[in-house]
């Protein structure tokens, strides 16, 4: 019988790490595969180490350490060809296993990803968050230039030909990791024909704009790792540029010019627009145009935040969510 050893990071995920594994486990059997859960515990303070060891799980308990070195130490003791890494929030389809090894089976991709979705139950920021990632339905399969770790799945050998995940880096190890596949000959496959669902959705702005501002940070480390190039640029620069705007209209303000400073401002919330509209055409959505469009600007501004702070050599860890 074939196998799959299936790589979860986890920090303080109790509430969410069983249905993770009965998941996995079920998409395992469903497509006839023996199936090796391996859990790489960052230091977990709630009981979420002794639930996943009651459904058969591995256990790793490895504080102090980066995601990506979280991801490594699994697949180190993994013993199967195939390779998946998924986060300790997300819950997979059935289908999961069959329709993805189907997929590279008929050589149309080597690493391959499905799209997530939200539950009902999440706040609308959170759902308009991940539905701006989403394609419809009409558009199944992508070729895209990088995944994210929420789920991934590949064989073994793509994964030590480019050496595993970078163990420096604080976020963005999934944006890396997928650019080296790319460049190494892999080709990255979207999937939107079965979904995953993200339990771990933000159920507060604090914690969206948390998220956020930390995602951001990974920006500067991108660039040291690959170089500067147009598409790892182009977003930091832009959030700069909304900053400077920013500066000026306060600085218009201050100087008795309110009708500059207004016109500044506004002219802050092209970039989001042109953002939103770029991911929510696809849906035909007004509505979802508008929520991204708020959160775009947020975003930006968030983003000039952290790049800023990576500049000044902040270093900041936060643990490992998975």
């Amino acid at each position: 019988m074939k196998s799959i050893s299936i790589v979860i990071p986890m920090y303080n995920e109790a509430r969410h790490i069983s249905r993770t594994l009965f998941a996995a486990q079920h998409a395992a059997d469903a497509a006839g595969l023996k199936c090796e859960l391996i859990v790489v515990d960052n230091g977990s303070t709630d009981q979420g180490p002794q639930i996943a060891r009651q459904f058969g799980a591995e256990v790793l308990v490895m504080p102090g350490l980066l995601i990506g070195a979280l991801r490594n130490r699994g697949a180190a003791i993994a013993r199967s060809e195939w390779l998946a890494f998924i986060d300790a929030d997300i819950e997979m389809p059935e289908d999961w296993l069959v329709r993805l090894i189907e997929l590279e089976a008929d050589g149309q991709a080597d690493v391959i990803g499905l799209d997530l979705h939200t539950p009902t139950e999440a706040p609308w920021f959170a759902d308009a968050w991940q539905r701006r990632t989403a394609r419809p339905d009409a558009q199944p399969l992508q070729v895209v230039q990088w995944l994210p770790t929420s789920n991934l799945l590949m064989r073994r050998r793509w994964f030590e030909k480019v050496g595993g995940f970078n163990e420096q880096l604080r976020t963005g190890e999934d944006k890396e990791l997928t650019m080296r596949l790319a460049e190494a000959g892999a080709r990255l496959l979207a999937v939107n024909q079965s979904v995953a669902l993200h339990w771990g959705y933000e159920a507060t702005w604090r914690e969206w704009m948390g998220k956020e501002l930390w995602r951001q940070g990974s920006h500067l480390q991108l660039l040291r790792t690959h170089g500067a190039s147009l598409r790892l640029l182009r977003f930091p620069m832009l959030s700069l540029v909304v900053w400077l705007l920013d500066f000026l209209a306060i600085s218009a303000l201050f100087d008795g010019f309110p009708h500059h400073a207004l016109m500044m401002v506004l002219v802050t919330t092209l970039p989001a627009l042109v953002l939103s509209v770029r991911q929510s055409a696809r849906h035909r959505d007004l509505f979802l145009t508008l929520q991204l469009w708020g959160l775009h600007w947020v975003r930006l501004h968030l983003a000039g935040a952290a790049f800023i702070l990576s500049l000044c050599h902040w270093n900041a860890r936060r643990p490992a969510r998975g």
